[in-house]
């Protein structure tokens, strides 16, 4: 990797400040394009693996330079844009140790929630307020933002704020639920950045690791007996059991979403589809929030199921 500071990485770094910034930009000001958010990780791992370690942190120091300006200064937004960065420098540093997937996207999400709780911790205490108080704020103005939005569109009724305990109840609930919609949403921003730099850094002859077809992943099967203990957690009326089976199942919803996915790519394959109908069924999983359950409910019940018969064609 060059470590010396030429007119092509002096370009490189300008360009890459000026996309992730872009990305940003977009993504703060107009709610419509809030996809981009998916997108943040790319430039920052692309020019990690192209520019190493030292120039390619340039990027994302940068970029959050850029974000406080913006914001005017610090908030709790940045810790929130902060993870698209640290996951696509990150995925940088473990691409170069080549382990397998389930590792890389592992270690990874640790790493991300770990710093990520740092900054965190250092946020409250420079701005004199606990990190229990700051979450629950946050998820407070969360709540009434997206009561405010279904009362617009009248999915639900006009008065039904009006409730203390209503607004109480689903305050508990969120709260509780965090940490796993957190590691969830993690796992899922890695996964998409994997699948979404895989042919821009074969393209560029940069480093991808040979994780082999993604299409012929498979969890391990002994999760699927956790997601049946989270499962049967919820048959329990103590409410702190019921908060650890919902968590459990936030977080491996994911694992088997990316099965599920797996096995519709290897049928697209198999099937020999056009690029421009897989973008367009892919695309529509993604927008149509009814499919996720079937994608996941695929990749669970292909323990049993073995829809790709890897097994026999393995043996065979």
């Amino acid at each position: 990797m060059p470590q010396t500071a030429t007119t092509e990485t002096i370009k490189d770094i300008s360009i890459g400040i000026a996309i992730t910034s872009f990305l940003f930009t977009i993504t703060v000001l107009s709610p419509i394009f809030d996809f981009f958010y998916l997108f943040i990780p790319l430039p920052t791992l692309y020019y990690r693996t192209k520019l190493g370690r030292k120039y390619g942190a340039i990027i994302p120091a940068a970029a959050v330079l850029l974000l406080i300006v913006m914001l005017g200064g610090l908030s709790i937004t940045i810790v929130f844009f902060l993870e698209p960065l640290l996951i696509g420098f990150v995925l940088g540093e473990f691409f170069e140790l080549n382990l397998s997937v389930e590792r890389t996207v592992a270690y990874t999400c640790a790493a991300v929630l770990l710093i990520g709780i740092v900054v965190l911790y250092l946020y409250s205490s420079l701005s004199a307020t606990s990190i229990k108080t700051l979450v629950s704020e946050n998820v407070r103005k969360y709540i009434e933002l997206t009561i405010e939005l279904y009362k617009g569109m009248g999915i639900i009724p006009a008065d039904v704020d009006k409730d203390p305990d209503f607004l109480k109840e689903i305050h508990f609930f969120f709260v509780g639920i965090l940490p796993a919609l957190v590691i969830a949403s993690t796992l899922f921003y890695i996964w998409a950045t994997l699948i979404l730099a895989k042919p821009i850094l074969i393209s560029r002859n940069l480093n991808y690791p040979g994780f082999g077809p993604l299409n012929l992943w498979k969890a391990p099967e002994f999760l699927v007996w956790i997601v049946i203990g989270c499962g049967l957690m919820l048959l329990i009326p103590e409410t702190s059991l019921k908060l650890l089976g919902i968590n459990g199942l936030l977080i491996l919803m994911p694992v088997y979403f990316f099965q599920g996915i797996a096995i519709v790519a290897f049928f697209f394959e198999k099937k020999q589809l056009p690029r421009f109908l897989r973008i367009v069924l892919y695309s529509l999983i993604a927008v149509q929030l009814f499919l996720w359950p079937v994608v996941i409910g695929m990749g669970f019940f292909d323990v049993w199921l073995n829809f790709r018969k890897l097994k026999t064609a393995k043996t065979e």
